[in-house]
């Protein structure tokens, strides 16, 4: 069973990802900020990362890079209802950083079980 980890400073965003992942049949373990996330990853590197972009303490683009730093070919899906700026600024920074996917919020959750199941594939 492939383990995903969601990255998001909203809980509520949070509960909805993780509930919608594990009824999927996916293993699913979280973290509310980005430093959480890394360290997290990094005691136990899961098959797909998905981080929120504008967050608190440590946002996702700097999350994103540091996966990087030390697993390359690390999985991710970028997720972001923009900031100060639009999301889709954020999201194609994200995209030239070589995320699988990348979603606006709001989103389905067809969406993003289908941009789950494409990453895992590929």
């Amino acid at each position: 069973m492939p383990r995903i980890l969601v990255i998001d400073d909203d809980f509520s965003v949070r509960i909805m990802l993780v509930t919608a992942l594990k009824r999927a049949g996916y293993e699913v373990i979280d973290a509310e900020n980005g430093d959480l996330g890394v360290a997290m990853f990094r005691a136990q590197p899961t098959d797909l990362v998905i981080t929120d972009l504008v967050m608190p303490e440590k946002e996702g683009i700097e999350t994103i890079m540091e996966l990087r730093r030390f697993a390359p070919n690390a999985r991710i899906i970028a997720i972001s209802g923009g900031g100060v700026g639009k999301a889709e600024v954020y999201l194609e920074i994200a995209t030239k950083m070589g995320v699988r996917h990348t979603l606006t919020k709001p989103f389905m959750i067809q969406e993003l079980l289908d941009a789950v199941s494409d990453s895992l594939a590929n």
